[in-house]
């Protein structure tokens, strides 16, 4: 189940609780504070070097630990480019995987142990190269090489200056928001909260506020875990209880909306990237288990036919479309030799 520390730091965070804890790490946050402004002028000043990338670079990222919709919106984004006529690459630094040799191109049959599961997840929903390397440049620059892609979109790395970028996309949690607005450990915070104001675009799941784009996240499907090709709606499951599990950077907002769509569930959180055993998904009892798509790639292999998993796509609003268009158009340079 999810940690007592996680379950604690993110009371303290976002519920406001335990203030006299948060005050006992502020001089931890002040010094983690000044680390991050000696890196940036580190690399501003070029004592750090960046790592150019021959093809446009658009990074995904947040300025919050936990989960706020990144990897969704890196798959749609790919979609996006595609439908433009450009042949993106998706990289990643394959967070949990094991793999021994680096790069990895991930593919949709690749071992999320190996590979990571947030990796693995593009590699399945994207008709585009995926690749993990912690050296984010070289997975980029494998994909230039090998797969012709012109343009590099990063899961996550926004605060990773070394890799080069041309469009930084901040992705925020409309509900949770910054929680206390302090930086690690204090807060939620890897960097402040004024960083935003040097991003190319801001969107937020869920709701919005001024200078910043929206974007929803609705459920495409209910799939059975032994047999993609049973898919059934939201409505299949409203009338019994199930079982929820979550191992997310945010499992309740999962068990919001499905609590939102009318099921009655038993809520199983577990911590980010979690590493699945068999007992963590079977019940002495005959209720239908729902998980999200990020924790399926890691349950299939001991999932039975009561196993589901909640499919989602990303809904941004039609100006984030036009805006991200816009950009790349602005930086991107076709390609006359690989």
């Amino acid at each position: 189940m999810m940690s007592v520390i996680e379950s604690f730091f993110n009371d303290c965070w976002y519920k406001g609780r335990y203030r006299p804890f948060v005050y006992f790490l502020l001089p931890l946050s002040l010094i983690y504070h000044l680390i991050i402004v000696l890196r940036q002028k580190a690399y501003e000043h070029e004592i750090f070097k960046r790592h150019p990338i021959n093809a446009p670079v658009i990074v995904v990222g947040n300025i919050t630990v936990g989960g706020t919709g990144k990897t969704p919106l890196v798959i749609w984004l790919a979609g996006l480019l595609m439908h433009a006529g450009y042949k993106p690459g998706i990289v990643t630094r394959g967070y949990g995987g094991r793999a021994t040799m680096w790069p990895q191109q991930v593919r949709p049959d690749s071992d999320p142990i190996v590979v990571g599961d947030e990796a693995l997840m593009m590699a399945i929903n994207c008709k585009c190269p995926v690749a993990v390397d912690p050296d984010r440049h070289e997975a980029a620059n494998a994909l230039i090489a090998q797969e012709k892609c012109d343009v590099i979109i990063t899961d996550d790395g926004l605060q990773h200056y070394a890799f080069e970028r041309d469009i930084e996309i901040a992705v925020i949690d409309g509900i949770r928001r910054f929680g206390n607005c302090q930086l690690l450990p204090a807060g939620p915070l890897r960097e402040p909260v004024n960083r935003l104001d040097t991003v190319d675009v801001i969107i937020s799941n869920g709701f919005s506020e001024r200078g910043e784009f929206s974007m929803t996240l609705k459920e495409k499907g209910i799939y059975n875990l032994c047999d993609d090709k049973d898919v059934r709606d939201i409505d299949s499951f409203k009338t019994k209880t199930v079982h929820a599990i979550a191992g997310i950077g945010n499992p309740e907002r999962f068990f919001t909306h499905l609590k939102k769509l009318g099921l009655d569930i038993i809520k199983h959180p577990f911590p980010n990237h979690h590493k699945y055993r068999k007992d963590d998904i079977i019940f002495d009892d005959d209720l239908d288990v729902l998980m999200t798509e990020k924790d399926a790639v890691k349950c299939r292999r001991f999932a039975n036919t009561r196993h589901w998993y909640v499919k989602v796509v990303v809904k941004p609003q039609e100006q984030f479309t036009h805006k991200v268009l816009t950009l790349l158009k602005d930086v991107y340079v076709q390609p006359t030799e690989f």
